[in-house]
């Protein structure tokens, strides 16, 4: 299981005195990025095939408080992804210093070409590299069709 430390700093907690959910955010975002690197994802990879991750979600469900003084390991493994890589999904589990797993969070994204800024699928040497991750219990292979059923459509604010 891939797993990364964090320790909670004084700006990662909220007025309630307990872990922000910005904080989760950016807790789960560095784990992401941490785990593609280390499977091959490196910022060169990215830049030589001009592609950048985008998220289409994050969804956090909270078991436990994370508090001032607790220290935390966020894992990260590979939930969903297209045929052809172009969209993924991860999930990321946070346990304290007792092993205890006080959230988990599902996200779902894509990459996109940064020139076009249009949604890209991946080129074969990374396809393999992240068909090769480690994966959930409950992997599936998803579709275009996936990341779009926790859409809503937006609403414009009427004319004045």
């Amino acid at each position: 299981m891939y797993l990364k430390d964090f320790e909670v700093r004084w700006s990662d907690i909220d007025a309630n005195r307990h872990l922000a959910n910005s904080a989760y955010q950016n807790m789960m975002s560095h784990a992401r990025m941490d785990f593609l690197t280390q499977n091959g994802f490196t910022d060169q990879s990215l830049i030589k095939h001009n592609i950048g991750p985008v998220v289409f979600y994050e969804h956090i469900y909270y078991f436990k408080e994370i508090l001032p003084d607790d220290s935390l390991r966020v894992s990260t493994a590979l939930k969903g992804l297209s045929d052809d890589g172009r969209f993924f999904q991860f999930e990321h589990n946070f346990y304290n210093q007792n092993g205890k797993n006080c959230a988990r969070a599902i996200m779902m994204g894509s990459w996109i070409d940064m020139k076009t800024r249009r949604i890209a699928a991946l080129p074969d040497f990374l396809l393999e590299l992240i068909a090769e991750m480690e994966k959930t219990e409950d992997f599936k292979s998803i579709t275009k069709e996936d990341t779009r059923k926790f859409q809503q459509l937006p609403v414009d604010l009427p004319a004045s």
